[in-house]
C-alpha cells in the first residue's frame, strides 16, 4: 500500500497527516508505529487521520494516533494542523470549522495572522470523568510515585493529564517521572504527565511526557491543562503565554463550563509517500 502523506508541526510536535477521504486506509497498529518511527519510518509523535464526519453538525472527523500505535481522544497541537491542512488541501474553504473526535466536538479556525485558534470545550475536573482514581474532585491531590508523595492536578481535556508544578523546569525530572506517572494505577487510562513552572501570573514554562509518545516538544491539551490548572489553584490569570520547548502557546480560560481557547502556529514541513 502506497499512502500520501503531510509532515506537519505545531511547535515542535510533529504529526503525520493522512487524508483518509481521498484515500483508501488500512492501518494496522503495526504499520502506525512504522509511520511513526523516526529511523525506518516517517518519524512523528503522532499521526493524524482526517475522515468525512457522520455527524449533521460536523465537517469532519480527526483520528488521533499515538507513536506507539495506540488511538487516543485528543490533541490540541494536532488540532491546529488539521484545520491548516484541510484548507491548504482544498477540502474545505472555511477559515473556521467544527471537527469530530473520540471526546467530543472542536472548534479550529485560521487567523488572519497564520496562527491557529481552537475552542478546546471546557475542562473536567471531575475525577471519574477523567478518569482518576479518586473519592475527591479536589484541583490538588498528592500522588504516589515510586515512594515520593507528588503533589498533582488531574484535569481532562478530553485526554487525561496530571500536572505538577515545578521550580525549574528544565531541571525537573520529567525523563524519570513522566514513565511512573503515565501508566499510574490511579489512572485506568494511563494519563499524560505535565511539569509547570510559574513564571508570573501570564507566563508559565511546560514540559509534557505524552502518554503513547514519551516527552514531546510541545503538547497542546497539555498546555490547557496546565493553565486551567494553575488557574484553579489561584497562581495564574485567564490569559497565559505558555513556553514549551518547541514553540509558544497562548491559552485563555475564563473559568467554569466556558471553553479553553488555545492559539498557536501550524506548520507544514514536506509532503511525501511511503510504502508500506
Amino acid at each position: 500500500m502506497t499512502l500520501k502523506f503531510t509532515k506537519m508541526h505545531g511547535a515542535g510536535n510533529d504529526f503525520v497527516v493522512i487524508d483518509g477521504i481521498r484515500q483508501s486506509l488500512s492501518l494496522t497498529p503495526e504499520k502506525l508505529r512504522l509511520i511513526a518511527d523516526r529511523h525506518f519510518g516517517i518519524g512523528c509523535d503522532q499521526i493524524l487521520v482526517v475522515e468525512k464526519s457522520q455527524r449533521h453538525d460536523a465537517d469532519f472527523r480527526y483520528r488521533i494516533f499515538n507513536a506507539d500505535g495506540g488511538e487516543v481522544e485528543q490533541c490540541g497541537n494536532g488540532a491546529r494542523c488539521f484545520v491548516r491542512f484541510v484548507h491548504d488541501k482544498k477540502l474545505t474553504g472555511k477559515k473556521e470549522i467544527v471537527v469530530e473526535t473520540k471526546s467530543g466536538l472542536i472548534s479550529p479556525k485560521l487567523e488572519d495572522d497564520g496562527r491557529v485558534t481552537v475552542n478546546m470545550g471546557a475542562p473536567v475536573f471531575e475525577a471519574a470523568r477523567i478518569p482518576f482514581v479518586s473519592d475527591s474532585d479536589e484541583i490538588t491531590q498528592t500522588l504516589d510515585v515510586d515512594g515520593l508523595a507528588v503533589l498533582i492536578s488531574a484535569v481532562s481535556m478530553g485526554n487525561p493529564h496530571a500536572v505538577q508544578v515545578v521550580t525549574d523546569v528544565d531541571a525537573a525530572p520529567v525523563l524519570q517521572q513522566g514513565p511512573l506517572i503515565e501508566n499510574h494505577t490511579r489512572f485506568p487510562k494511563r494519563v499524560n504527565a505535565g511539569f509547570m513552572q510559574v513564571l508570573d501570573r501570564a507566563h508559565i514554562k511546560l514540559r509534557v511526557y505524552e502518554r503513547g509518545a514519551g516527552e514531546t516538544l510541545s503538547c497542546g491539551t497539555g498546555a490547557c491543562a496546565a493553565v486551567v490548572a494553575g488557574i484553579r489553584r489561584g497562581l495564574l490569570d485567564d490569559t497565559v503565554h505558555v513556553a514549551t520547548r518547541g514553540g509558544a502557546l497562548t491559552i485563555t480560560w475564563n473559568g467554569g463550563t466556558n471553553p479553553v481557547l488555545m492559539t498557536g502556529p501550524a506548520i507544514t514541513v514536506f509532503e511525501g509517500e511511503i510504502n508500506l
